[in-house]
């Protein structure tokens, strides 16, 4: 896993720290697989176990380590999913996939390697 938390200065250039929704898009579409995360939630950890259990290599942006932006970041998740419950929220080749029922029904039904080898993430 590639963990994205000594960059979250590099997304701070302007004073208000830039659009959430996007910097949401700037961050999903620049890695092939990219979940924001909290570092305390457990759903988080296991959408991260799953994807490093297939052999991806997911960057994670964990919203509560970032002190100048996390929050609004988090808020900007839940208006896009229109639900209260922002994380973990999933991209892959800078698509919204969405949470964890989304990627879990993705990976039951079997059509989540295909987006994963589309987005150059698995190769197998």
């Amino acid at each position: 896993m590639h963990y994205q938390t000594e960059s979250w200065g590099s997304y701070m250039a302007t004073s208000s720290y830039g659009d959430p929704l996007e910097r949401i898009e700037r961050m999903a579409s620049e890695n092939a697989v990219v979940i924001f995360s909290i570092s305390s939630c457990c759903m988080c950890h296991a959408i991260k176990r799953l994807f490093c259990g297939m052999g991806v290599n997911p960057t994670v942006y964990e919203l509560d380590e970032d002190p100048r932006g996390g929050k609004d970041l988090e808020k900007a998740l839940m208006r896009i999913l229109g639900t209260s419950n922002a994380v973990p929220v999933v991209f892959i080749g800078g698509k919204l996939v969405g949470t964890m029922d989304r990627v879990m029904a993705s990976h039951i039904n079997g059509s989540l390697v295909p987006l994963l080898k589309e987005a150059g993430a698995l190769w197998l």
